[in-house]
């Protein structure tokens, strides 16, 4: 599943290529998962500007110049292709064909990556806005006695981070993923607020440097806590 610094570059590179194009024809050939008729959608968007492509937690919004936005979750295995005039991908859960007959196609075989035309806002702040501080940390950690990973996992709490970056924030703090979030001491906080913001930064760098057109996918080749041999090696930096 692509989490939040993928889909940052995501959303980056879909802006550069379709920013600012007319949408000429919104389809939603499986539209299980899409929270008004399909007709409803093609109303709201077609005809209208793609003005960008933001990263809102999980999803990517498309943001168009009426303030409709259609927000996309990818789920577990949903992948996007762009395409010239015509979209021959199969398992298509949405797709965009722009006046330029360029387009973008969403695709999952599993049926399970979700449009949503203009979905509620969230109360929990992302994992990289500044109300993501350490009085908003301290506050909910001391209220929980969930574990500490499935407090970052909880989108109701923070929204963006997902189970890989989970365990590399909590591997680059030195916090057990198992540990009680109300017992953590306020010098742990510390430094998991660190790693939460410089863990995701980071590996969206690292994204852009190696895979700079990315639309799809993830990547997780530069990551310690599920790499063995980059994890042996951070540690021998880190012993001297």
């Amino acid at each position: 599943m692509p989490e939040l610094p993928d889909l940052q570059v995501f959303s980056k590179n879909l802006t550069k290529v379709f920013g600012g194009k007319e949408l000429k024809k919104v389809a939603v050939p499986i539209s299980k998962k899409l929270n008004v008729s399909v007709s409803r959608l093609k109303k709201s968007l077609e005809g209208e500007k793609l003005i960008a492509i933001n990263r809102v937690g999980k999803e990517l919004h498309f943001q168009f110049k009426n303030g409709n936005v259609l927000a996309l979750h990818l789920m577990l295995h949903g992948k996007m292709y762009k395409f010239e005039n015509e979209n021959t991908q199969k398992n298509t859960i949405v797709e965009f064909l722009f006046s330029d007959y360029s387009g973008l196609a969403l695709t999952d075989f599993q049926k399970a990556a979700t449009p949503t035309l203009n979905p509620e806002s969230k109360d929990a702040p992302d994992a990289l806005s500044e109300d993501v501080n350490l009085l908003f940390l301290k506050n909910k950690l001391s209220r929980s006695k969930a574990s500490i990973k499935n407090v970052l996992l909880d989108q109701h709490i923070i929204r963006g981070i997902g189970n890989a970056y989970a365990d590399e924030i909590l591997w680059d703090a030195g916090i057990s993923p198992f540990s009680i979030a109300k017992k953590i001491p306020e010098s742990e906080i510390k430094g998991l607020l660190k790693s939460i913001k410089s863990v995701l930064k980071k590996a969206e760098k690292s994204i852009t440097k190696t895979h700079p057109d990315i639309i799809s996918g993830e990547i997780r080749d530069f990551m310690l806590i599920h790499n063995p041999k980059r994890n042996t090696v951070q540690q021998a930096h880190r012993s001297r």
